[in-house]
């Protein structure tokens, strides 16, 4: 799995945020999104295979603009992670 992090400009409130995540979810298959007004930031985690390009078209037609996306393998966070980490 990966991370994918977009800066997005135009979100001003929790409403944004969640306008921002309902179009995410809608547009591909993801296994988790978070957005942020605060720091203009969406982030994504989803399969390998996710196209983020065509996520990041998406935003765009809702008003929004996307900066900038940065890709990462996905760690998983938790309590509990670091003792099952390999």
């Amino acid at each position: 799995m990966k991370q994918f992090t977009l800066k997005v400009d135009g979100m001003r409130c929790g409403m944004c945020e969640s306008h921002v995540n309902d179009v995410v979810r809608k547009s591909g298959k993801v296994k988790k999104v978070t957005s942020s007004h605060v720091s203009g930031t969406t982030v994504i985690v989803a399969e390998d295979d996710f196209d983020v390009n065509a996520v990041s078209n998406v935003i765009k037609e809702c008003g929004y603009k996307v900066e900038s996306v940065t890709e990462k393998p996905y760690e998983k966070q938790g309590f509990f992670a670091k003792l099952f980490k390999k």
